[in-house]
């Protein structure tokens, strides 16, 4: 029986289906977070909403706008990484290799939307190592499939 990269069997695979699911849950759950911070700051985008909960005008809020940057952050990097992600285990890579990867990737952008929250001048170090795994997992496959 040859190689199957996306098969159950693979447990390659199934760490990968793992931690695509915890980084889907978390850019789903960045949504109501923003509706979290806008209620209690009284910042809302649409008059429709203000009027709805009682505030006489839509306003910003350094705290909302912060949160809805660090959504923005992962809808732009998190799609690379599960197209990315999914095409590297066509490279066979050892278990330990793809977990790792994974893990790093997923944990740097959960630390980096923490440290974004906080204000910490440390984000952009949970930037740059998420982006490093994406870009080894592409020069991989690049190698692999040129």
């Amino acid at each position: 029986m040859g190689f199957d990269a996306l098969s159950v069997e693979n447990p390659a695979f199934t760490a990968f289906l793992f931690y695509s699911a915890v980084l889907c849950l978390k850019v789903i759950l960045m949504g109501p977070l923003t509706g979290y911070y806008r209620m209690t700051r009284g910042a809302f985008a649409n008059p429709e909403d203000a009027s709805k909960f009682g505030a006489k005008s839509t306003k910003t809020d350094s705290d909302v706008e912060r949160v809805r940057r660090a959504h923005q952050n992962d809808i732009e990097n998190i799609p690379f990484f599960l197209v990315l992600a999914s095409l590297f285990l066509f490279t066979n890579p050892s278990l330990f290799c793809a977990k790792m990867l994974f893990r790093i990737f997923t944990g740097g952008r959960i630390l980096h939307t923490i440290l974004y929250l906080r204000g910490s001048s440390l984000r952009p170090l949970a930037f740059v190592i998420p982006t490093l795994v994406s870009v080894y997992m592409a020069v991989c496959i690049i190698y692999t499939f040129h």
